[in-house]
């Protein structure tokens, strides 16, 4: 008999398919374990699988009695409490690196849609706005990539493709992230000093408590009225409010998310400016990350049901 894997989050069946042909599959549709299925049933799961964002606490570990490892789906892993999951002996792994190609590629492609404005472009031209040379104050011209300032914020395997890849575009690049890093961009000793700096903000930080609304108002106003933030982190990492107000009242020049504070995220104020280019944090979202994220379940949970360490472990 294979063994018993719960799935916690709400995934597709096709991307469960490749783990399914290992293990015994159980899918709690994103509910706490209790509520989908029996003591009985859950009393010999010893492995779950998360989205590394959903919300994991340790209410939903005691409902799990045999649980001892939790394995998430991609590189996050913010939504899990690691000091309940030690308190009970869990270790937790995660898919380190595995989309990174692909979030620094939509990165890029967010900073290029919103510094060049191509959503009110496409409009432009659709509603017959080009063709009939009808003035728009969206078609102004803007500034180029060469000489602009980017900065990255966080310096993990994300940001570092994203910084390599921004570099192409004869950009000057700088960064801030908890310690420096051999790596060819300049380092600013606060990210204070690095929003001053830039015109665009890459944030490719790790969520967590220490970085829950850091991108404040008096951040976003420190960018100035010509930056733009791009987001494929955490949508925690920035506080909504004040950037759809400083969207609003042109404290700065835009934006590019793929990731919110509330998701699904419904339309609102947000989605209603023309000045940000939104996309439903599908940054990983790609044929060949979702493969190499379940390259990495699979062998964590190879390794954790073969008595092994985890071959990618989180640390904390």
């Amino acid at each position: 008999m294979a063994d018993k894997v719960l799935i916690y989050s709400r995934f597709s069946k096709t991307l469960m398919k490749r783990i399914g042909d290992r293990f015994d599959l159980i899918d709690a549709a994103g509910k706490k374990p209790a509520e989908m299925f029996s003591a009985d049933e859950r009393k010999d799961v010893r492995a779950l699988i998360t989205a590394g964002g959903q919300s994991l606490r340790g209410d939903v570990m005691d409902s799990l009695p045999a649980l001892g490892a939790i394995i998430c789906y991609g590189t996050g892993y913010d939504g899990v409490d690691f000091k309940a999951a030690g308190e009970r002996g869990i270790v937790v792994g995660n898919s380190p690196g595995a989309n990174a190609a692909s979030v620094a590629d939509l990165a890029l492609t967010l900073m290029l849609a919103a510094t060049r404005r191509i959503l009110p472009a496409d409009d432009y031209l659709r509603e017959g706005g080009w063709s009939s040379a009808k003035p728009s104050p969206l078609m102004a011209p803007l500034p180029g990539n060469p000489g602009r300032k980017v900065g990255v914020y966080g310096m993990g395997e994300i940001g570092r493709k994203i910084a390599s890849r921004v570099a192409a575009f004869e950009t000057e690049v700088a960064y801030f992230s908890r310690s420096q890093h051999d790596v060819p961009y300049r380092y600013m000793a606060s990210l204070e000093a690095l929003v001053e700096w830039c015109d665009v903000l890459m944030v490719a930080v790790r969520a967590g408590p220490d970085t829950q609304h850091i991108i404040d108002a008096d951040m976003l106003k420190k960018l100035g009225p010509n930056g733009y933030v791009v987001n494929i982190s955490r949508g925690s990492v920035i506080d909504q409010a004040a950037l759809v107000a400083a969207l609003t009242d042109k404290t700065i020049a835009g934006a590019g998310l793929d990731v919110f504070e509330k998701e699904p995220h419904a339309p609102d104020a947000l989605t209603a400016l023309p000045n940000v280019v939104l996309t439903p944090h599908i940054g990983g979202h790609t044929l060949d990350s979702h493969v190499s994220m379940q390259d990495c379940v699979i062998a964590n949970l190879t390794a954790y049901y073969a008595g092994k360490p985890l071959p990618h472990p989180v640390v904390v």
